[in-house]
């Protein structure tokens, strides 16, 4: 990361009575600028996969130049206002950022207020929310303006009593001089203003200065959340936005050939619009009531979609087509395993929605995305707008894993605002969202080990996926004109499975691949882009191979790890969990490793089989090294959210794909984990902090997913091999 004396001042406003400082990259030579990964003394041995980059190294290298396009506000009464240029989709990305701006300012967290960045351009990759990225690469830019922004501060307290800067000290939002005179921030807003910003000379805090960062941290929006005060996109007050909803095809991708009776649903009580976008019928009305109604008594002769005649077991055999079974090895021995997983919806809380105001030659949308810049763009073309008459506000998401990398909600807010001439607000309902949204793609993964005399020669991986659907924000790299571009899938594919999926084991020779069915499902990534489930599927095999070799599962792990960081948190997992402790029949434990993002973690459950028919996780332990950790309690809930997403993806939560449409068309059906499904004893352990912060928000699936299924193996005495594994069980579709 480059030092504040190689950055030029891009932007310094002077609106008094507050200080606002925005920092921009510098000129100088790029290497110097930046060194992606933990830093050198917190590198693990010298293992190949640790000197290659992963997908978020990619995404910081790519938004290097705009790093510090940052813009923080400290205001007459004292407080300090930061705009992130990132989304809040649950992950605690606000708080974690407000507590390096309180702790780089001298200030007080409950006077840090974040805000979320609309679109900006200029900005390129650097506006994308995903990959675990966000904390990886605002931790020294977010640093850097807090530091320029304390060091002005001084300064104006200093011209003002005729000291050096150097003589006066900050704490809690107070500048203090050597004879004992404070000057509140508040009363040095206006004067740090009227002056040049403190570049020069403005040096972050070393570690061993923190008093809030890396401390557990409850959440600045928790109360809010909690409370109902937290506003969402749909409790916007847009003046005249009225409710919208969409009536969709009956199959994933149809089409809208002709509208049979939208005269009559006009006509309904508070309708004040029927219009055709391209995917689906809108109704929009003086309630959502209303507008649900009158999208219901639609009549609408329907196209087919591209998938109307794929259903589960065509997806099933097609996938093992493209994974070939493996030839016989010469002169070694093999171990062969084979794993399935359904696809699975991103199901967050809150559904798809949007607030759009379309006039004659511009256009404003709220929503929450990841990818404003591309959602901007693909708002402009889908009204025909320069992307320079599009204004576009990021708001509060409740929920997303991957889902709001796409911007659908956005688009069609806009394009049934323009049509009825009227700022609308639009929604999906929970049917929708389920049957029409985004979802993991479908897996199926071969896996081989061969080996000769007790020692493991080589390892292989062919992974069988559904075309993961890459069409969003990676586009901001592009600027909003992405959307423009050709297909990126393909080959982009396979090079996003190369910076995600790695084993952490010396299992010989490895070689991992991934084969794409070009199937058009509403396919995104999920919590991760492949490492979900081409992780989990190499950790329950790591079982087999130990089973095979005669080995104990941790035991044949901690001997395959090649760092003394991943061994320390294996460790730590199985000293915690009592790995191997006595329990009753049908009660077994499970262990799972997993490296991603300059992060790792291992997971050891405990799952209760004695009633086959409700196997239950019922312990947890969850060992984690994210380097440094911002907010420790934040990286606690991430943890925990990948946990519960694995006991639900694993045991019971999918999606049956049937003649082109999912099945499930609600929670109840898609059979997420439930509070009784939660262990009640659960312990997650930060290991201590070193070095830079790595990635958590994908992190705690892909272990804790193995973990589950080998616990069900060990508990059973059956190795599951399709996945979740009580799929069929108690399941009735949602009527069509």
């Amino acid at each position: 990361m480059a030092e504040l004396d190689r950055r030029t001042l891009l932007t310094y406003l002077v609106a008094a009575p507050t200080l606002t400082v925005a920092l921009g990259a510098g000129t100088g030579d790029a290497a110097e600028a930046a060194v992606p990964g933990a830093a050198p003394e917190a590198a693990p041995a010298a293992l190949l996969p640790d000197l290659l980059p992963d997908l978020g190294d990619v995404l910081i290298v790519a938004g290097l130049p705009t790093s510090h396009l940052l813009v923080l506000t400290v205001t007459e009464d004292g407080e300090a206002h930061f705009r992130l240029p990132r989304a809040e989709v649950g992950q605690g990305l606000t708080t974690a950022v407000a507590m390096l701006v309180a702790e780089e300012l001298d200030l007080p967290l409950e006077k840090v207020r974040v805000s979320l960045d609309g679109a900006r351009p200029e900005l390129l990759f650097n506006q994308l929310t995903g990959s675990s990225n966000s904390i990886r690469s605002l931790y020294g830019p977010v640093r850097d303006v807090a530091a320029a922004a304390r060091l002005s501060l001084a300064r104006a307290a200093a011209r003002q009593w005729g000291v050096r800067a150097g003589e006066v000290t900050t704490r809690d939002g107070v500048v203090r001089a050597p004879d004992g005179r404070t000057a509140t921030y508040a009363s040095l807003a206006a004067k740090a203003a009227a002056t040049a910003p403190a570049l020069l000379g403005a040096t972050p805090k070393p570690a061993a200065e923190h008093r809030l960062v890396g401390a557990p941290t409850s959440r600045i929006d928790a109360r809010a959340m909690v409370t109902g005060a937290q506003r969402y996109t749909l409790d916007l007050d847009v003046p005249g936005a009225k409710p919208a909803m969409v009536r969709r095809p009956p199959t994933v991708g149809g089409t809208v050939r002709r509208v049979l009776n939208a005269d009559e649903v006009a006509a309904m009580p508070g309708v004040l619009g029927v219009t055709a976008i391209p995917t689906g019928v809108a109704v929009v009305a003086e309630t959502f009531g209303q507008a649900l109604a009158g999208k219901e008594a639609l009549e609408v002769e329907w196209g087919p979609g591209p998938v109307d005649d794929v259903s589960d077991a065509d997806i099933k055999r097609r996938l093992r087509s493209i994974a070939p079974p493996f030839l016989p090895p010469l002169l070694v021995q093999h171990v062969d395993g084979e794993f399935d997983f359904a696809p699975v919806s991103h199901a967050p809380l809150e559904t798809n929605s949007a607030v759009a105001d379309v006039r004659a030659d511009r256009a404003t949308v709220w929503t929450g995305t990841q990818a404003p810049n591309a959602a901007r763009g693909a708002v402009a073309a889908a009204i025909g707008l320069p992307q320079a008459a599009v204004e576009l506000h990021v708001v509060q998401a409740g929920g997303s894993f991957g889902r709001r990398l796409f911007f659908d909600a956005a688009v069609e807010a806009a394009q049934v605002s323009k049509a009825v001439g009227r700022p609308v607000r639009l929604m999906w309902s929970r049917v929708d969202d389920m049957r029409h949204g985004r979802m993991r793609p479908p897996t199926y993964h071969r896996l081989r080990a061969t080996h000769a005399a007790g020692a493991v020669l080589g390892f292989e991986h062919r992974m069988a996926c559904v075309e993961t659907d890459f069409k969003h924000g990676l586009g901001d790299a592009l600027t909003a004109g992405a959307t423009h571009l050709p297909p990126i899938n393909g080959a982009f594919g396979q090079v996003l499975f190369g910076l995600t999926v790695r084993s952490p084991y010396d299992l010989g020779v490895t070689v991992q691949t991934l084969g794409e069915l070009p199937l058009k499902l509403h396919t995104g990534s999920w919590r991760g882009v492949y490492s979900g489930p081409a992780r989990a599927a190499e950790e329950m095999f790591v079982d087999e191979i130990a089973e095979r070799l005669g080995r104990d599962p941790a035991e044949f792990r901690r001997a395959k790890l090649g760092s003394a960081r991943q061994r320390a948190v294996l460790d730590a997992a199985l000293s915690m969990g009592s790995w191997g402790r006595a329990l009753p029949r049908g009660v077994a434990q499970g262990i799972a490793f997993h490296e991603e993002y300059r992060s790792c973690t291992a997971c050891l459950v405990e799952l209760d089989a004695r009633d086959p028919d409700a196997p239950r996780v019922t312990r947890a332990v969850i060992a984690v090294d994210v380097g440094r950790a911002v907010n420790p309690r934040g990286v606690e809930a991430q943890m925990l959210g990948g946990l519960t997403d694995a006991i639900a993806t694993t045991l019971k939560a999918g999606l049956h794909i049937d003649r082109g449409l999912p099945l499930e068309g609600s929670y109840s059906q898609f059979h997420y984990a439930r509070q009784a499904d939660t262990p009640p004893d659960v312990r997650v352990h930060v290991m201590p902090a070193n070095g830079e912060p790595g990635g958590v928000g994908e992190l705690g699936v892909p272990a804790a997913s193995a973990a589950v299924a080998n616990a069900y193996a060990r508990a059973t005495g059956k190795r599951a091999r399709s996945f979740p594994i009580r799929f069929d069980v108690d399941f009735e579709p949602f009527p069509r």
